[in-house]
């Protein structure tokens, strides 16, 4: 069936009827009566000759179509507002633009607070999806075309354009009763002798991971999770340790017992950047959610001098400033 078959404006109606699984819900966030809406759940149950949504109870469920529906449809009219929103200039105190960026659970914890502040004051209207990195999605250009933003550690040989946003280094990460920390630092025989809490996405290994590689250690992972976030609770009370980017480890200092501690060998530098693909890169609106994304990564990025050491820094104990461990 042609698109001339069906009003475009059912599309709106479904999206929200799925996401709010309420026929009266879903009437209140697009201001129309619960008796309009019902007649376009009925159109559309016809022309889709498929419930949609059903009973279970009190509440409503979408049924294996809908489900199959609703990501289809956000899609779409994420695509149409696009088009329908692209002029030469860009006005974010007017937009109502959607943005949708992929950034790790790392950069969420430390980047996300800072943006929307931003983006509350200068665009109210303005509105972000996040989403998590997924299996595969680094190795191809297929994601990049479907998100506007992709924030991920520098290095990635990903197809689009690259800028640097954000940059941190690794701490290390143990319980404070840990019989291994000695004057609050870790040698490498502990690194190479402990259990370790690792973060893996994908294939890909982090900066420190290499680094472990150079010098000759093999970590012997016990446990395996797809993000940082939970690495400082899973080392509390246990014996094992954790490579985390540090400001994330300041993060959880309040809310995990551990200690941070600096890693003994180098500082490895942990570079965030925002990659986008080519087609995006001369729209306006894009244009301005690049500088947002740039700006605030700028305020984040003033370390105090010293905080991130060179590559060249030595094995020496001194070369490592002091860090506070936690209590």
């Amino acid at each position: 069936m042609g698109l001339g078959a069906i009003d475009l404006n059912l599309l709106v109606a479904l999206e929200a009827l799925l996401e709010e699984k309420n026929v009266t819900h879903a009437g209140v966030r697009l201001s129309t009566s619960q008796s309009a809406m019902s007649g376009s759940l009925a159109r559309l149950r016809r022309h889709f000759n498929d419930e949609l949504l059903v009973r279970v109870g009190r509440e409503y469920e979408l049924t294996p179509l809908a489900e199959r529906l609703l990501p289809v449809v956000q899609a779409s009219l994420h695509k149409a507002e696009e088009a329908l929103s692209l002029t030469r200039h860009f006005d974010p105190q007017r937009s109502r633009q959607r943005f949708s960026v992929v950034m790790s659970d790392y950069v969420m914890s430390v980047f996300v607070e800072p943006l929307l502040r931003v983006i509350a004051q200068e665009a109210p209207g303005v509105r972000l999806d996040f989403h998590p990195i997924v299996d595969g999605q680094l190795e191809t250009e297929t994601h990049l075309r479907c998100h506007d933003l992709m924030i991920v550690p520098l290095g990635y040989q990903l197809p689009g354009v690259s800028e640097a946003v954000m940059h941190d280094r690794f701490v290390c990460l143990v319980d404070p009763d840990s019989p291994r920390l000695q004057d609050g630092r870790l040698g490498l025989r502990d690194l190479a002798e402990m259990p370790h809490a690792a973060c893996a996405i994908g294939k890909s290994h982090t900066p420190a991971d290499r680094q472990l590689e150079t010098l000759g250690i093999t970590p012997r992972v016990q446990v395996s999770t797809p993000g940082f976030s939970v690495l400082p609770f899973l080392v509390s009370g246990t014996d094992l340790v954790a490579l985390v980017p540090e400001r994330l480890a300041r993060r959880y200092e309040g809310f995990a017992r551990c200690a941070v501690v600096p890693t003994p060998f180098p500082d490895v530098p942990l570079v965030e950047a925002m990659y986008w693909h080519h087609n995006r890169h001369a729209d306006p609106a894009h244009r301005w959610l690049r500088e947002t994304v740039r700006r605030v990564g700028a305020s984040l990025d003033e370390p105090a001098p010293g905080e991130i050491a060179g590559a060249d820094a030595s094995h020496d104990e001194d070369a490592f400033p002091e860090l506070p461990v936690a209590s």
